[in-house]
This record gives structure tokens, C-alpha cells and sequence, in this order.
């Protein structure tokens, strides 16, 4: 019982997140005028997770399930490990789909990436969340860039597992 009042505690005083690292690695070929000729390497490495565990799980939250993402992209033809910053979205209950959204610059542009992990169901786990389907384009015209396609490769997974990392600060109350 003591320990449950002091997990109560916790939660009310301080706020709970977490921390995982990622690795999605891949190909892109560049539209036509838009950057070299070929295929390309497309890796973004990031660092995903709530600040607030409570606000993430609860469904009426507008951080339902949406948690900040920041790392590196290499985007072959266009940067080396550019940083990037944007969020992840866990859809699983409304489109069934992940959702990495970051924005990076390079050459001097801002350049917009989406990418979905979609058709998530518990029959095909090990295909919709190690597969990603990338549009990549300039945030100022909105010209599309390339169709990235991303992989989690299973050979990262136990480093996956071994970079989360729980995050407890004090709540700030308003």
C-alpha cells in the first residue's frame, strides 16, 4: 500500500515520459530535376517519446498518442545527417497508420518529409511497423522531391529495446 501512495505521488507531482531511439534506413530516387539521377540512401535516425505519459494515453488530449521526434536525415543527393525536428503519431485507433512528419534544410531550402507505416493490424506487425512509405518535398513550393521507402531493420532491435529510457520531472502546475 505504501508504495502505491508513493507512485500516486509521483504521478501528481511529476510528469512521466520516456525516450526511445530509432533507426529507419532505405532508398530514394529523386523526381525528374529535382537532384542527382539514381538511387539513393534515405536514413533518418531519430529520438521519439511523451513528455507526459498521462496526457499521451488519454484519448480526449490533443498530445494523444503524438509524442516530439528530433535526430539526423541522410538524404543521398541532397544532405548528410541534416538535423531534423517533428513529431510521431501513433494512429493505431483512428487510420491505422504511424505517422513520422519532420522538416530539415539543405542547400539552403526547407525541405518537408512524411511518412506512413500503414495498414497496422495484429495479423501483419512484422510488415506495418518496419515498413515506411516516405513523401518527401520543398516546404516553400511544395514541389514533390522523391518517395522515400524506409525499413526498420530487425537486426536494430535490440538496440531499439536498450535505448528506452524513462523521463520523471517535476510537473509544472499553471
Amino acid at each position: 500500500m505504501e508504495a502505491l501512495d508513493h507512485l500516486k505521488r509521483i504521478a501528481k507531482d511529476r510528469m512521466v515520459g520516456f525516450r526511445i531511439d530509432e533507426i529507419m534506413s532505405g532508398t530514394h530516387e529523386f523526381e525528374p530535376g529535382m537532384g542527382p539521377p539514381g538511387t539513393h540512401v534515405f536514413r533518418f535516425d531519430v529520438c521519439w517519446g511523451p513528455d507526459d505519459m498521462r496526457a499521451w494515453i488519454h484519448p480526449g488530449s490533443p498530445d494523444f498518442m503524438v509524442q516530439p521526434m528530433s535526430g539526423t536525415v541522410i538524404a543521398g543527393g541532397l544532405c548528410d545527417e541534416a538535423p531534423i525536428e517533428g513529431t510521431l503519431a501513433l494512429e493505431y485507433f483512428d487510420s491505422g497508420k504511424i505517422r513520422y512528419t519532420f522538416n530539415f534544410e539543405a542547400n539552403g531550402k526547407l525541405y518537408d518529409f512524411v511518412g506512413e507505416k500503414v495498414n497496422i493490424k495484429p495479423w501483419n506487425l512484422p510488415v506495418s511497423h518496419t515498413t515506411c512509405f516516405g513523401v518527401l518535398t520543398e516546404a516553400e513550393s511544395g514541389r514533390l522531391v522523391s518517395r522515400p521507402l524506409t525499413f526498420f531493420q530487425m537486426r536494430t532491435l535490440p538496440n531499439f529495446i536498450k535505448s528506452f529510457r524513462l523521463l520523471i520531472r517535476p510537473r509544472v502546475m499553471e
